[in-house]
């Protein structure tokens, strides 16, 4: 296991916390199954890895959840939660279409600066949700979020004049192919990360042919 995850194993494991406790406690239990599900993938995580890496027993586990399909759960929407709140308030930023898909580009690249976690569970459950029945009906859930939030930028580049009209679905498709990319491919490297933020932003504000 990576070092995020084995940092926490040596501390004595809890049984029931207090009342006090318990939020906290249940934070940590989906901080750590995130980096659990994103290293090991949904079907080798167990409730007593995540337990063992959270410091707690794994009967401690079933205070907070009744299954790993919903601490995955939990994980998965804890995780749209900052990424998109973090995305919104950077499209509000900007006026226009290229403004904002550049401002959430850069909050992107932030985010996965400071928890690489978060882009790795994405990509990971991707690929989990293909293998495990369980989680396509949970990963499909999800979807509306992400493809609303990016439809209501490209419908911004309509109006501004941006976007053509007839190009809509395919700019609305092709944001949708780099973003997936970003995360999945290149959110385990921070420089290859920038780097292609950067050519993304020539590419929109069409300076490719430059000099």
């Amino acid at each position: 296991m990576g070092a995020t995850l084995g940092a926490v194993s040596s501390k004595p494991r809890l049984g029931r916390p207090p009342a006090s406790s318990s939020a906290e406690t249940r934070g940590r239990i989906i901080d750590v199954a995130r980096a659990c599900f994103a290293e090991l993938g949904y079907e080798a995580t167990t409730n007593r890895t995540v337990a063992s890496e959270a410091g707690i027993t794994t009967g401690a586990i079933y205070h907070y959840f009744d299954s790993k399909l919903e601490i995955y759960q939990a994980v998965l929407d804890e995780v749209q939660r900052r990424v998109y709140q973090r995305f919104t308030a950077a499209e509000r930023s900007a006026d226009t279409f290229i403004g904002k898909i550049e401002a959430v580009l850069e909050a992107a690249h932030q985010l996965n600066r400071e928890d690489p976690t978060l882009a790795q569970f994405l990509g990971a459950s991707r690929i989990d949700s293909r293998r495990v029945a369980d989680l396509s009906d949970h990963m499909q859930s999800t979807d509306p979020r992400r493809d609303g939030f990016f439809d209501n930028i490209v419908d911004v580049g309509v109006q501004t004049g941006e976007v053509a009209k007839s190009d809509r679905d395919a700019i609305l498709s092709f944001i949708q192919a780099f973003t997936v990319g970003l995360t999945d491919g290149l959110s385990h490297d921070d420089t290859q990360h920038r780097q292609a933020i950067d050519g993304l932003k020539v590419a929109l504000e069409g300076k490719i042919n430059s000099p």
